[in-house]
């Protein structure tokens, strides 16, 4: 686990955009299985996080359609929360920054780590634009 004045200015670049933090099991599966589109943000210490990921998703709010629902989890910090988060990207294995796109619970588009890192914020947010385009 991260200690928890490491993580607190890392998850308030999301949650001051207007994120939910997701602490737990319970929390991840309630926004997931809402109905409608929902973000799913696996935030991290990395520094493709604070380089792409964050700003990336950030960026992409700025969009003629975006979900209904933006939310965040904290890998090493909130476990159980992004373990819960994590089973829901089924297929797709366990990275940390990644971001899932959902639509009445179903995973409709996925951003992995290895699609972040050496990608720009602004990269970031036009893959998600798209999806966005596409599904909400």
């Amino acid at each position: 686990m991260y200690p928890e004045q490491l993580v607190i200015p890392m998850k308030e670049e999301l949650t001051s955009a207007g994120f939910e933090d997701l602490r737990n099991a319970e929390q991840v599966d309630a926004a997931i299985n809402s109905k409608g589109t929902v973000l799913v943000v696996v935030n991290s210490v990395c520094g493709c996080a604070a380089g792409a990921a964050r700003p990336g998703v950030k960026l992409s709010l700025d969009a003629s359609k975006r979900p209904d629902r933006i939310t965040t989890v904290f890998a090493g910090f909130d476990t159980e929360a992004t373990a819960e988060a994590r089973k829901h990207f089924f297929p797709f294995p366990p990275s940390s920054p990644c971001v899932g796109l959902f639509k009445d619970g179903e995973l409709v588009h996925f951003v992995e780590r290895h699609h972040i890192e050496g990608k720009s914020g602004a990269m970031i947010a036009e893959n998600l634009k798209a999806a966005y385009e596409e599904y909400c």
